[in-house]
């Protein structure tokens, strides 16, 4: 008899599991953007972390791209509303400053996401400001349809007339004066343009086949990629080290996770961009390698 008792009790246990595990397979699971997929011409606005969670962070200023109405990035969705950290560059300093200026703080966006510990986040390579203009209102005069008649010239009852060859001289002088305003509003916007690309590529540049370690806090930190950095290794050149502050993208996690297992700091070959923001040099990897010294340089 209690054999039979702890034999239903079992099955009673087997069947609970397994409805619970099938509820927790119901559960949708989120959608997380591929690493490196493009975000173009997104709408949004810019805005920061609210204040219970600045007092958390250990670093109170976070910035956020707020999307104004659904996106599709792949094959995947954004609803209104989704909000995805910015990382710190060049671009999101120049959006702060616009933003304090006294915008609205609406945007047009691009840039590449990128995917770190079941998060996505947005490094941004242009904005444009996108300023919501107001219809001026018409004067009662205005929207009044009785609208004095434009003057008539050279028509049978005109009291003046105008000779035919001076209407000609008068009509290519227009044409000319046309075609010089809009040349030189051409030769200026492509001069402007110009200008903020070539501002734009000094901040930011390419860092490619440099070899280096990781130094990071203990991996199961939550944000730990804040206090992560890369640390050059001259190599025999004359040169200091430089510390580059990593930010968080699949291949940083691969080279943590890398470097977790290993007993020794390891040294990898890497690239990325390098870009600025507030006076401190940050590094976006593209690609890491593990270099295997064979005993060649020092722990």
């Amino acid at each position: 008899m209690a054999g039979k008792i702890t034999i239903l009790y079992l099955v009673l246990f087997i069947n609970v599991v397994t409805i619970a595990s099938g509820f927790r397979q119901e559960k949708p699971q989120k959608v997380l953007l591929r690493d490196g997929s493009v975000l173009t011409g997104a709408d949004g606005r810019l805005v920061t972390g609210d204040s219970n969670e600045a007092k958390r962070s250990p670093t109170p200023e976070r910035w956020f791209f707020e999307f104004e109405s659904d996106f599709t990035v792949g094959k995947s969705s954004l609803k209104a509303g989704t909000r995805l950290e910015l990382l710190p560059s060049s671009i999101l300093e120049r959006m702060i400053a616009d933003a304090n200026s006294g915008s609205d703080k609406s945007y047009r966006l691009g840039g590449s996401i990128t995917q770190y510990r079941g998060k996505n986040f947005i490094f941004p390579t242009y904005f444009l400001p996108l300023a919501k203009t107001k219809k001026p209102e018409l004067s009662p005069s205005e929207k009044s349809p009785q609208r004095e008649p434009r003057p008539k010239i050279n028509e049978p009852n005109d009291v003046v007339t105008i000779p035919k060859e001076l209407l000609d001289k008068m009509s290519d002088r227009k044409k000319t004066i046309d075609h010089t305003i809009n040349h030189e509003n051409k030769e200026e916007i492509k001069t402007d343009i110009t200008r903020k690309t070539k501002s734009r590529l000094k901040q930011d540049s390419i860092l490619a086949d440099r070899c280096g370690f990781i130094r990071q806090p203990s991996y199961g930190t939550k944000d730990s990629w804040r206090k992560v950095s890369f640390i050059l290794d001259a190599l025999g050149r004359n040169e200091g080290k430089t510390s580059l502050g990593l930010l968080p993208c699949q291949a940083l996690e691969l080279a943590q996770r890398t470097q977790a297992a290993a007993p020794d700091t390891l040294r990898f070959k890497i690239a990325g961009i390098v870009t600025t923001f507030k006076g401190k040099k940050y590094l976006l990897l593209n690609r890491t390698t593990r270099l295997h010294s064979h005993g060649n340089f020092p722990r």
